[in-house]
């Protein structure tokens, strides 16, 4: 006897009729532990994977609302955008790239230079945007930070830059490269007035902008895991022809080795920079 039966399948217009249709974009799957996580809750958590403490990549504006104060956001030399001196072009272009970049980003270029104020604390901060060109710096780039610098001093109050980056911009060539010795001597007359300095190290920071300002602060931080480095791991790998060790260039390695000074989860950076700041701008005084 047979004790089952196969269930007669519907035509499959009617089976497309009768299946659950779920939105888009309701999950997402940690990139570290590999968990399927209600989208909601993951933005609830400062976009930090409730499972694990994985740190997804944020938006600038975001990031902009978790360390300043609300509605005391400013922002300066918004009108700045990217020339093309070298009339460069790959398969692009250099001015379609910027404005392919421009229409899906926050602003003009990649980085938002502003002030505002962390729990009543005064600060010029500047903020990295990843989602333009991955973040990477170019003349106005370069001249933002060093603005952004040059108001700190101006107005004797400490500087925050929130690194995410893959470098200087290829396509400005050696004007990109300049940027990294004009932000590094802006921080030295920075320093000359005893201001304080802090870089914010994001996943990832590196090329250029980790050889330049990125490393020059008074105090390093990163958020955990951020990758950080000058050339990439599988570049290195390949270059050296040596298995690097597990973890290396993430943000625990650095601070094992003396790299970087601390490493903040997301929900108490704000905190910390105002603890740390405070600290040091009464100590100047």
């Amino acid at each position: 006897m047979v004790w089952f039966k196969r269930k007669k399948l519907l035509p499959e217009k009617d089976r497309a009729d009768r299946s659950v249709k779920v939105p888009q974009g309701l999950w997402v799957k940690c990139d570290h532990c590999g968990e399927i996580i209600y989208k909601k809750e993951v933005e609830r958590n400062l976009d930090v994977c409730p499972k694990c403490s994985y740190h997804f990549r944020i938006s600038a504006e975001k990031r902009l609302q978790v360390i300043l104060d609300e509605g005391s956001f400013i922002e300066h030399d918004a009108d700045l955008e990217p020339g093309d001196p070298l009339g460069f072009k790959d398969l692009k272009k250099y001015r379609e790239r910027v404005k392919a970049a421009q229409k899906k980003a926050y602003g003009k270029d990649a980085f938002i230079s502003s002030e505002g104020n962390i729990n009543g604390l005064r600060v010029m901060l500047g903020v990295f945007d990843f989602s333009f060109m991955g973040g990477s710096m170019g003349s106005v780039v370069g001249e933002k930070i060093t603005r952004l610098i040059e108001r700190a001093v101006d107005e004797s109050t400490p500087a925050i830059v929130v690194s995410s980056s893959g470098g200087a911009r290829m396509q400005e060539g050696i004007y990109s490269l300049m940027q990294m010795a004009k932000t590094s001597a802006a921080l030295a007359r920075l320093r000359v007035r005893g201001l304080p300095y802090v870089s914010l190290l994001t996943d990832p920071t590196t090329g250029g902008v980790t050889a330049s300002f990125a490393m020059l602060g008074d105090i390093i931080i990163a958020e955990p895991r951020a990758l950080i480095g000058f050339a990439g791991p599988r570049v290195i790998e390949q270059t050296i022809r040596q298995k690097l060790p597990d973890g290396f260039q993430r943000a625990e390695y650095l601070l094992e080795h003396g790299m970087i000074d601390m490493i903040v989860e997301r929900k108490n950076i704000k905190e910390t920079l105002h603890s740390l700041l405070s600290m040091l701008m009464e100590n100047r005084l």
